[in-house]
């Protein structure tokens, strides 16, 4: 008998292990969306309408790799950074069929800025060289509650998305990104800002569905962090009402 829980595609990163390629997603990811009553499938790729035939949600992660800046017309600014060209062929068009088709899309970090640059937005390339904006990247030490640590205050807009979750004009978060959103894309707004103008949120309103990008990382703390809780079982609530409308 099929699954009652609602089907999250998790997207996948291609990351190489030793000398060996692997398809790769953090745990966090799968552990948050178990955590909000979501069945989790991590997705290497594929046509976006095949997919989408069988979602409910989708989660689009973080990932070590950048997008490329090819898709918003600018060259690679620091060669030795990675990409991951392979994702953006896939998770690029599927964020449009999502958007169109009405399925229930929520990115983190890299997934936020797939999301603005599949709907014409573009990046900086690096945050921190860009006068005005604070250095976003996280500290450098092995241990996680250091890295991913509540590290700025992001301000929610009034009247948004995010504020209608959370109900409170300023949370505290994570920050591990080196890119940000530079031009946001048409259609998309504003949902928080950090204290330094950084876009930390936006969503689609005009979309069918429930859309939501983040700059930081609530997954890392889904199980203890009210703010990430409300957040995934938001994303979630979504996804059952879609899965309700597919049966």
């Amino acid at each position: 008998m099929p699954s009652s829980l609602p089907l999250v595609l998790v997207s996948a990163s291609h990351e190489m292990l030793g000398t060996r390629p692997f398809l790769a997603a953090r745990c966090e990811y799968i552990d948050a969306v178990r955590l909000a009553g979501c069945l989790p499938m991590i997705t290497p790729g594929g046509e976006p309408d095949d997919l989408l035939d069988l979602a409910d949600g989708i989660l689009l992660t973080g990932a070590p790799a950048n997008v490329h800046p090819s898709h918003f017309g600018e060259d690679v600014l620091d060669p030795t950074l990675p990409l991951d060209p392979e994702r953006d062929s896939w998770t690029l068009p599927l964020i449009r069929r999502a958007v169109e088709r009405g399925i229930p899309l929520m990115g983190i970090c890299r997934g936020f800025q797939e999301i603005n640059v599949a709907l014409g937005g573009s990046l900086h390339q690096a945050i921190h060289a860009v006068p005005g904006f604070n250095d976003h990247r996280e500290p450098d030490s092995d241990d996680l509650a250091v890295r991913y640590g509540l590290a700025h205050e992001v301000d929610i807009v009034p009247g948004g998305l995010l504020d209608s979750i959370l109900g409170q004009p300023r949370i505290t978060v994570n920050s591990a990104h080196g890119q940000g959103v530079n031009r946001l894309a048409e259609g998309l707004r504003v949902e928080a800002l950090s204290p330094d103008g950084v876009i930390e949120a936006a969503t689609l309103p005009d979309a069918p569905a429930f859309n939501l990008g983040m700059q930081w990382h609530p997954e890392c703390q889904a199980a203890t962090n009210p703010v990430s809780r409300r957040i995934f079982e938001a994303f979630a609530e979504a996804c059952h009402a879609q899965r309700n409308r597919r049966a």
